[in-house]
């Protein structure tokens, strides 16, 4: 790892207080060019850890980065994955408050709420569809408490910036139809994605590592290591199968499922 404990901990608080006061700090791959991946993730768990501190719940986890449109772009070649914590959890249907936010995007995907204890290494996609009591269709809400583009350098955020930064985690609405993993073909679940009653996305869960499952046999996997694992009744977030929507105060945001019905969310 190329930063110290003291820079990890000072990033994390960096962070927080980004957050809190809803302005950006300038990303971090710019103040410490050597960063890597593992200094990442301990930043990301150096801020979980103040949240925890501070009275939050983890309920769950977020992968993010699962199509390889967004993999190739990275230069990367695997996803990467949040915490979900019960502040984050908006009804169906229900308002977002934006003052709450920076800069929000939303993105449409499938949600895997967890029956059994589910651990890695050698987990498959297979393993996780008998772990897993329901699949429910999921908008994720977006943010990013670092700066997507530096002002002086206009260089574009990394990797790690994302990663230490929740992996842009901000919130998620559940809605539309539970269901049972093996009743249906999880690829070819499909959604419309409206703003203000204009399609603006479409796109199919398939494009998530070609299945979802797939993708959350790879956060049990990689947080095995660490001795961590998706435990029952956390909710898992898979990964979009659109481009984010940019989303503004004002904004109705609807995923039309078809038959595994909608959700929706007004940004107040």
């Amino acid at each position: 790892m190329a930063l110290t404990k003291l820079d990890i901990a000072r990033a994390a608080e960096r962070l927080h207080q980004a957050e809190k006061t809803r302005v950006q700090i300038r990303q971090l791959s710019q103040d410490h060019p050597a960063i890597t991946v593992d200094d990442a993730y301990a930043i990301q768990k150096a801020w979980i850890d103040i949240k925890v501190g501070e009275g939050r719940v983890i309920r769950g986890h977020k992968i993010g980065l699962t199509s390889k449109a967004m993999q190739s772009a990275l230069n990367i070649d695997e996803p990467d994955s949040g915490i979900l914590f019960d502040d984050m959890f908006f009804q169906d249907g229900g308002l977002v408050p934006t003052d709450r936010f920076i800069g929000t995007r939303v993105e449409a995907e499938l949600a895997f709420v967890m029956k059994h204890r589910l651990s890695g290494p050698d987990c498959t996609m297979f393993d996780v569809l008998n772990a897993t009591d329901f699949v429910i269709p999921a908008l994720e809400i977006l943010d990013t408490r670092i700066e997507r583009v530096d002002p002086k350098t206009k260089a574009t955020r990394k990797i790690f910036d994302t990663i230490a930064d929740n992996a842009a985690n901000a919130g998620i609405v559940l809605g539309g139809r539970p269901m049972r993993p093996l009743d249906v073909d999880l690829r070819w679940i499909g959604a419309l994605c409206y703003r203000n009653g204009q399609l603006e996305e479409t796109g199919l869960a398939a494009g998530v590592l070609n299945h979802p499952a797939t993708s959350v046999a790879w956060l049990a996997n990689k947080i095995a290591p660490q001795g961590h694992a998706l435990e029952p009744g956390q909710v898992v977030l898979a990964g979009s199968f659109i481009r984010p929507i940019e989303t503004r105060k004002g904004d109705t945001i609807q995923a039309d499922y078809g038959p595994y019905g909608s959700v929706s969310c007004y940004f107040a």
